[in-house]
């Protein structure tokens, strides 16, 4: 009898390993993480490198490597419906790249700006999109320090904004994110 309430207990803490929720910590290192790998993407097709990257960083593995996969290939299609929205961030919020303050404050602006109606599964694409074309802009004028303040910026947003409707969901689950993209 001992040996069976034993598995039992077993049994119910490996169920709750699998079915709980994301923490906070986890959703808001799963963002940075995905942001990472979307400014990359970014500095790669255009044509730049930043030589400062983190080290001992997660990298995007198991299922968020396929949201990582899907939010890149939403991006494309956001990008290429409106690229003028999306190339030329500094220019366009007119602001200066030498000042972390500055970055920060522009990003978070228009962050807050994207989501005021709501937020949607379209809206975090373009949240990504916001911060690789800001990237971007950061490593073409010799800034690529700011990219890191860039994703930070990011998960600071996604702890204050979005942690509760990713929980809501589960976190970044790709069937969602696979519908949606359909």
């Amino acid at each position: 009898m001992e040996m069976l309430r034993r598995s039992s207990v077993f049994a119910a803490e490996v169920m709750e390993v699998f079915d709980r929720s994301p923490t906070d910590k986890e959703l808001v290192s799963q963002a940075k993480a995905l942001c990472r790998d979307y400014i990359n993407s970014r500095l790669i097709r255009a044509g730049v490198s930043w030589s400062k990257p983190e080290y001992n960083v997660p990298v995007p593995g198991g299922k968020l490597a396929e949201v990582s996969t899907i939010l890149l290939r939403l991006g494309d299609e956001l990008e290429y419906i409106r690229p003028n929205v999306y190339r030329n961030i500094a220019r366009q919020l007119n602001i200066s790249l030498h000042s972390e303050t500055v970055v920060t404050d522009a990003f978070l602006a228009v962050a807050a700006q994207i989501f005021t109606a709501g937020i949607t599964w379209g809206k975090v694409v373009s949240l990504y999109a916001v911060a690789a074309g800001l990237a971007v802009d950061c490593v073409r004028h010799a800034q690529p320090a700011m990219v890191h303040t860039i994703v930070d910026c990011l998960g600071e947003f996604v702890r204050k904004t979005l942690v509760t409707w990713l929980k809501r969901r589960g976190g970044w689950p790709v069937q969602e994110w696979e519908a949606w993209s359909q």
